[in-house]
């Protein structure tokens, strides 16, 4: 198993953690899965609000508007066909939702690939806690620089450990998002160039992992046996 320091807010090592290799140490990053996973995000985020008037909504009279035969014009019966000006819009784009069904253990697995690939870039720092004194922004702007995250950075915590200081000491970061481990997600982990994870939350995160890859290789063996 891969070792990675743990360190506190002030830069300084505290100890070592023990990752497993079956979710930092893949044979190579599934590039083609974190794609997914990605169109899958965005295209989730859209809010898919637009929309054009058709005939039936555009304002203008429904009286036709000369008869239809004898006055040598072309036949017509609304101010309101798509063919004038002003008319309504034929098969334009109207409200929908983008998002669609994504399998869970595709999104896991690109997780675990995005994890990988943060960790073998260097990029992933792991600290006892993400806890200050004080909620100032600040202080949590210097604990960042100290840790080498002054461009744009991920933070990661437990639901047990989040607490208030934390959520005002960091909600006025430029480039800086705050996640639970429940919610990260390969998009967070792609956008932004540093990932730090608080202990308890890279710790239950890699129990999560772990418990869905020791389901997936029981039931490759179950197959193999029948």
């Amino acid at each position: 198993m891969a070792n990675v320091d743990v360190l506190d807010l002030g830069g300084k090592k505290v100890g070592t953690l023990e990752l497993a290799d079956e979710l930092f140490a893949p044979s190579e990053v599934n590039d083609a899965l974190l794609w997914e996973a990605v169109k899958h995000y965005r295209a989730s985020l859209r809010q898919g609000t637009h929309a054009t008037k058709n005939r039936k909504l555009v304002s203008g009279s429904g009286k036709k508007l000369w008869k239809q035969k004898g006055t040598g014009r072309a036949r017509i019966g609304s101010v309101r066909s798509p063919l004038w000006r002003h008319g309504g819009t034929v098969h334009g784009p109207q409200p929908r939702s983008y998002d669609y069904a994504f399998p869970k253990k595709k999104l896991l697995g690109a997780l675990r690939s995005a994890l990988a690939a943060k960790l073998a870039d260097g990029k992933l720092t792991v600290v006892e806690s993400l806890e200050l004194t004080e909620p100032k922004t600040k202080l949590y702007r210097s604990a960042l620089d100290k840790l080498e995250a002054k461009r744009s950075t991920l933070l990661v915590e437990s639901s047990q450990s989040l607490t208030e200081n934390l959520v005002l000491g960091t909600g006025n970061l430029a480039n800086v998002e705050l996640v639970l481990n429940s919610e990260v997600h390969p998009y967070d982990l792609l956008r932004y160039e540093r990932a730090i994870f608080s202990r308890a939350a890279i710790e239950k995160l890699q129990e999560s992992l772990r418990k869905t890859v020791s389901k997936r290789n029981t039931g490759r063996r179950k197959a193999e046996v029948a």
